[in-house]
């Protein structure tokens, strides 16, 4: 065995100045950057390798004569997390998206507990935040701010626990029918809560849900579902819910939004959508949708991968009309890769 054969998986370059690097086989310019100093490595843009430029993806070669090119507004890219093989690099570049996503669902968490706090007439404050930590084994109020903006913790668990005497609400959004009242029409309903709307075709002495499985929305074309001792349940009529009451038409219930009625201000509305994992694109995405009037109510991180997060997202909007056009703006922005409403 000759002496370059025993170092067969590693790769020895060089910097301008002479300095010998020793790195793992397949080894690339990040690498090289990070194993001079991490300060280098977060601000590379590019390399120029034996004098030439090239890709910052490219394996090295021994021998290889290796410079870096830096920039002060560089910073670290989630990609890069892709290619290199050395622990240094990839624990580095791990660090700091951790920390711009961290800071991401901060500030999206923190929009979340402010809107809870506020449906329930209470003023969101970190002090408040501070006594329910325990509950939530968390060692501070970012660590909890952050946890909802992920989507771990529930707003409505927050405000619960910092107010155990907040009313808990089930599973759908309850309408008691005595807060009903006739409009426009024999058979027309309007409940006085913030997100009821006139329903036509309601059973008088019923309460009335909306289903989560496919949060229906003014505009949608609805269909009622009578269950004993629950009331009537609001599906859209494309829900894939729906086929389980095949065989019982009985409880089916003719129903349909109240035409010419004052909507309320919002409904909660679903969607699903595949997100660029890069940091910026839970900003992004909050700010296309508040751009758009709505707001998210819930977030919750379903699947997670190198490239793509898929998200699913509880927004705030007036009607269906109002939820395509937010969806439109998603998919018109590069860093979301598909969306589409909930169907149930």
């Amino acid at each position: 065995h000759t002496k370059l054969e025993m170092y067969q998986d590693q790769v020895f370059c060089f910097s301008p100045k002479g300095d010998l690097i020793t790195m793992p086989q397949g080894a690339t310019p990040v690498d090289f950057a990070y194993a001079v100093h991490s300060e280098v490595g977060d601000r590379c843009v590019g390399s120029k390798v034996n004098g030439r430029m090239g890709p910052l993806r490219s394996e090295l070669q021994n021998g290889d004569q290796v410079e870096i090119l830096t920039s002060k507004a560089q910073t670290p890219s989630p990609t890069w997390e892709r290619f290199v093989v050395t622990g240094k690099a990839r624990a580095r570049i791990r660090r700091f998206i951790n920390s711009q996503e961290k800071e991401q669902y901060l500030q999206l968490g923190r929009a979340i507990l402010q809107r809870a706090f506020r449906e329930e007439g209470y003023e969101f404050t970190e002090k408040a935040l501070a006594g329910v930590l325990k509950v939530f084994k968390q060692l501070s109020t970012d660590d909890l701010t952050a946890q909802v903006g992920n989507g771990h913790v529930p707003a409505r668990n927050v405000v619960e626990a910092v107010f155990p005497a907040t009313r808990k609400r089930g599973d759908d959004k309850v309408i008691a029918i005595d807060q009903l009242r006739q409009k426009q029409g024999k058979n027309g309903a309007r409940g006085k809560g913030d997100n009821s709307v006139a329903i036509k075709g309601l059973i008088p002495g019923m309460a009335v849900h909306y289903a989560l499985c496919c949060h229906p929305l003014p505009g949608d074309r609805i269909v009622g579902i009578i269950t004993t001792g629950k009331g009537v349940t609001i599906h859209t009529i494309d829900c894939e819910t729906l086929e389980t009451y095949a065989d019982t038409p009985e409880k089916w219930l003719d129903v349909s939004w109240q035409v010419g009625s004052e909507l309320a201000d919002f409904h909660v509305g679903r969607i699903h959508l595949t997100v660029i994992n890069e940091p910026g694109s839970l900003g992004t995405l909050s700010m296309v949708i508040g751009r758009n009037e709505g707001n998210i109510s819930n977030l919750k991180i379903t699947n997670r991968s190198r490239e793509f997060f898929d998200l699913m997202i509880d927004v705030e909007v007036r009607d269906v009309k109002h939820m395509a056009d937010i969806i439109a703006a998603l998919r018109a922005t590069p860093a979301i890769n598909a969306v589409e409403r909930a169907r149930g």
